[in-house]
């Protein structure tokens, strides 16, 4: 995908071997687990990760730990979780949210509604983004995002392009992709926000405001 480099060519920190206080224990007989559920072989399973099948081999034996762009890359190959990657369980959660339970955090200068249950692999987020408000920030982290525009028009800058949506646009892309949000109008813009950001300290990197407006 674009914007996102090959699993296995992480930096060295990212994909090292793990040392004796940095073990996910669960992760290695997760691995071979969910890889054996989607009855794949090791070298199916590699081909369409972007990795070596020595390397997965590695991976499902401990003797090295995943990167975060390789735990979403088998997550979806698998056809799971990241948490059930990680061998973490949670309580059931209601498929419904009500419109009166959505309540509403600001957390820079937005606000944000939780549309969906907490500790899913998606996260689901209804936002209102003011004019003005972190337009100036570069974010780049693993996953994907897709938006839709519900009222007010939107500034979406991916890479080095701007795109401009209305109310009814969508945008589907990698979140590797360097990208910058504003709100065009002066009301700002409300939008329908899903993400597979994986929640860890590690999982966002902002790039902190550059010089000039977006285009």
């Amino acid at each position: 995908m674009e914007g996102m480099s090959s699993p296995e060519t992480e930096p060295a920190s990212a994909g090292s071997s793990a040392g004796p206080d940095e073990v996910l224990p669960a992760v290695a007989p997760q691995l071979r687990a969910l890889r054996r559920r989607a009855s794949l072989t090791l070298e199916a399973a590699a081909s369409t990760a972007g990795l070596s099948p020595a390397h997965l081999s590695r991976l499902e034996t401990g003797q090295r730990q995943p990167s975060l762009p390789m735990l979403l890359a088998l997550a979806r190959i698998y056809g799971t979780t990241v948490s059930e990657l990680l061998g973490e369980t949670v309580a059931d959660r209601d498929a419904v949210v009500r419109a009166a339970d959505m309540e509403p955090t600001a957390a820079g200068g937005w606000t944000y509604f939780q549309a969906g249950a907490p500790g899913r692999g998606m996260q689901a987020l209804r936002v209102h983004v003011p004019h003005g408000s972190q337009g100036d920030i570069v974010r780049v982290h693993p996953g994907e995002e897709w938006l839709y525009v519900l009222k007010g028009r939107l500034r979406l800058r991916l890479g080095d392009t701007t795109h401009r949506l209305a109310p009814g646009d969508s945008a589907h892309f990698d979140s590797l992709t360097p990208h910058r949000i504003a709100a065009q109008d002066p009301d700002g813009v409300e939008l329908l926000f899903v993400h597979t950001l994986l929640q860890s300290p590690t999982a966002t990197l902002c790039l902190g405001p550059i010089t000039g407006d977006m285009p």
